[in-house]
């Protein structure tokens, strides 16, 4: 039986339809039958899927291969690509090791998300990888929130919006919003206000079996919308309540690396760490070093020919 390898990937850009033709010539040339992306795809058998984008195109691989065991491996197209494992430049590399079963899998936490709207009997839901945030409909009005941890209210404000987030999502949204960088071993949730009117509006990280929740209140007469991912929205009017818990479903990432993450926070962010020399013990005797070799996901050190982040 031939080994088979989804190929996800963002069409609308050349650079992608590229990279993409180059991944499937090469997992063709190992042997790897190619699954395209597509609404009614058949998963059976599949043992990798492959990402060539940003962070959205794999989130949208998160969604296809959603309680599944199939791993996926992000090839970075887009501005970060904090989620991928490899550069563009690394695909042969990358399918090599591919290949050669040449990975570790490493589970990440996700949220499922019940919603409850004013009129209708049954709840919906949803999940996230990242984050579900609620935001304001309306950019002149503020929403009013409460807010309630473990079944207890804790603070009521008025607010662009709320984001709740799994770790990996820490370095998303909820880092646009303010809110702290969470080791993805951390197994942990956030909730993060975004422009909250309000003296006691801090980020707050919360245990893996607590449970957030948000209600929409009917002080401003402003409407919100709940994003997941910001891949899938759901009208919140006043009265409407959303929680959200962690999930048993996990999304499984290939790592061709084992470099911790604070070298991967160094690598994509570009942070300067020139002038580390390590730890003391390892200072006796030693030449300062010139500057720090990191290697990214795909272990190229930074500053090599290599690493995207090198200029010139």
């Amino acid at each position: 039986m031939n080994r088979r390898a989804l190929i996800v990937t963002h069409r609308s850009r050349e650079e992608a339809v590229q990279a993409t033709n180059e991944a499937i010539r090469e997992l063709e040339r190992v042997g790897f039958e190619i699954v395209h992306d597509a609404d009614d795809v058949d998963l059976t058998g599949v043992e990798i899927a492959v990402v060539l984008g940003g962070d959205g195109t794999i989130l949208r691989a998160a969604e296809v291969t959603r309680g599944t065991d199939i791993p996926i491996l992000g090839v970075n197209l887009g501005h970060v690509g904090f989620l991928a494992e490899s550069e563009r430049e690394d695909i042969h590399e990358a399918v090599r090791r591919l290949a050669a079963r040449d990975y570790e899998v490493e589970e990440r936490t996700t949220l499922d998300v019940s919603i409850a709207v004013p009129g209708e009997s049954e709840l919906r839901t949803d999940w996230a990888l990242n984050e579900a945030t609620v935001e304001k409909d309306d950019r002149a009005r503020m929403i009013e929130v409460l807010i309630e941890v473990d079944g207890r209210p804790l603070s009521t404000f008025g607010c662009d919006g709320v984001v709740m987030s799994t770790a990996t999502g820490s370095t998303a949204h909820a880092f646009s919003a303010g809110g702290p960088v969470v080791w993805p071993e951390v197994d942990a949730m956030l909730l993060v206000p975004i422009s909250a009117h309000a003296l006691f509006a801090r980020p707050l990280v919360v245990g893996p079996a607590s449970v957030l929740a948000l209600e929409i209140l009917p002080k401003t007469g402003a409407i919100g919308v709940l994003s997941c991912d910001g891949r899938r929205c759901t009208a919140m009017p006043a009265g409407s309540r959303v929680e959200v818990r962690r999930s048993n479903v996990p999304v499984r990432l290939a790592r061709l690396s084992q470099a911790p993450f604070t070298d991967r926070l160094v690598s994509k962010f570009s942070l300067p760490v020139v002038g580390w020399r390590g730890s003391p013990a390892g200072l006796i005797g030693a030449e300062p070093e010139p500057a720090l070799a990191i290697g990214n996901p795909i272990g190229n050190p930074i500053g090599s020919p290599a690493d995207p982040t090198r200029e010139g």
